[in-house]
């Protein structure tokens, strides 16, 4: 007699499919649009080079992006209703993030900048000081042109580690295949925190995974496009729990490398901060913590550029991202016609902080999680520039907030909407037909989303009981 199948292993077995096609069909159509090396043998192929192909190429990952979406949007169901655990999620996200290892940087070409960079770094070449055009050969062939000459604003970690990949791969391609396992580490860090974090609101930590792990956002930009946004959040989201779990020390000393990788990062030490603290702790106390902590973190942060034989200069490039306007960036584009817009923004988004610091609850572990998303949030939103994967910085956060109704519909429409949308990107100026096409796409799979995460209609997951912090 065959064995019956039950309709939800049928479920989970059909969701699984849609993940790995999508990634697949991702993959395909990302070696048709995205930018290679001009040496590499995928640069030969003619269909790259016409018109034809590169609007079958975005259609073919547009439609893949759809498939993820469709399987995420099944997932953080199924686990909202109890119908997955824990386990069945990440077992998901692993497949659904095998096909992208190979992949080329997806949907932007900051991943040959991050090879360009860690082949400077080897070679002793500080990438504070020069930019990647003084390097010749197929390292530099797909890295932008407009960063060709600018400094790095990243910070020392990920040069670290593409100094130690150039020292073993001399191609450009293995060399961004290396850059994507620092990715992947941020998102098994998250896989490890989060679960952990949502423990503090009294949140289902299958719900929180499935919400983060698997979406549109994490597997285009963190995954696919391989920015080092998501190891960022990763090591922030580790840096809460190593505070809560280990002692403030440890915690300080990973958001410091949290900074090491990109200065937004070290935002996390205001968490640290806080739930480090007894309950009603006055200023003195907060401001003596600040201040252990504040050490704590930059010597971690220097020290990381003494091993890696930068130094600081990266602090001297936090500017260049700026040069470039970006239409998600509100004070840039207020300033178009109010100058001293993003000034403005600037000073707003550091004194928030400061009055997080000085008012928010302390010595609650829930309470240092909302205000550390809140500040990551404000970040975001102030900031002079602002691409689609600065949503990682926040958005992981949040989703363990124990976010209901329409804050958390809004959350999942921002994570599948910034990572549909991926494909949109500069490299395909001229694309009009292209871009009507699967804009048309887009807009009907966003109504077909929208429909499924109305606030009536989301899932309304177990609260588990929630632990106590150590003292």
């Amino acid at each position: 007699m065959p064995a019956t199948t039950t309709p939800r292993a049928v479920s989970s077995l059909t969701t699984l499919r849609l993940g790995v096609v999508g990634s697949v069909l991702v993959l395909l159509g990302g070696l048709v649009i995205s930018a290679v090396p001009h040496s590499s043998w995928v640069a030969d192929l003619a269909w790259r080079h016409s018109m034809p192909g590169r609007m079958s190429g975005l259609v073919v990952v547009v439609g893949g992006l759809g498939l993820l979406s469709a399987a995420w949007v099944r997932l953080w169901r199924a686990a909202g209703h109890g119908h997955a655990d824990l386990h069945a999620v990440r077992r998901a996200t692993v497949l659904f993030v095998l096909p992208l290892l190979v992949a080329p940087p997806l949907f932007s070409r900051d991943g040959w900048s991050y090879a360009a960079q860690g082949e400077l770094t080897r070679l002793g070449l500080s990438p504070y000081t020069w930019g990647p055009g003084v390097l010749s050969g197929p390292v530099v062939e797909a890295v932008d042109p407009r960063w060709l000459a600018t400094p790095t604003p990243y910070g020392p970690l990920p040069l670290l580690w593409g100094s130690g990949t150039a020292r073993l791969v001399d191609s450009p391609w293995a060399m961004v295949v290396g850059h994507r396992l620092l990715a992947l580490v941020g998102l098994a860090l998250l896989a490890w925190a989060l679960p952990r974090l949502a423990a503090w609101t009294r949140h289902d930590p299958a719900f929180v995974s499935a919400l983060v792990l698997p979406s549109p956002l994490v597997l285009a930009h963190g995954v696919g496009g391989l920015h080092n946004d998501l190891l960022m959040v990763g090591l922030g989201a580790a840096a809460l729990v190593v505070a809560a779990e280990r002692g403030w020390v440890l915690g300080a000393a990973t958001g410091g490398l949290a900074a090491a990788v990109k200065l937004p990062g070290g935002l996390v030490c205001l968490g640290v901060v806080l739930l480090s603290l007894h309950a009603g702790a006055g200023l003195r106390e907060r401001l003596g913590r600040v201040a252990q902590v504040g050490l704590v973190s930059v010597a971690v942060l220097v020290g990381v550029g003494v091993v890696a034989g930068t130094g600081s200069g990266w602090v001297h490039a936090l500017g260049v991202p700026g040069t470039v306007h970006t239409p998600l960036a509100l004070s840039a584009t207020v300033e178009l016609l109010l100058p001293g817009t993003r000034l403005l923004a600037q000073v707003v988004a550091v004194g928030l902080v400061v009055l997080l610091a000085l008012g928010a609850p302390t010595g609650d572990g829930a309470a240092a999680l909302r205000t550390t998303a809140l500040a990551l949030t404000a970040t975001v939103l102030l900031s002079p520039v602002v691409h689609p994967w600065y949503a990682l910085w926040c958005l992981p956060l949040a989703a363990a907030c124990h976010l209901r109704g329409r804050a958390l519909a809004l959350l999942l429409w921002f994570s599948f909407a910034l990572g549909i949308t991926a494909p949109l990107d500069s490299e395909l100026r001229g694309l009009h037909v292209a871009i009507a096409l699967t804009l048309t796409m887009v807009v009907g799979l966003a109504i077909a989303l929208t429909w499924a995460v109305r606030p009536s209609g989301l899932p309304a997951p177990r609260r588990p009981a929630r632990p106590s912090l150590p003292a």
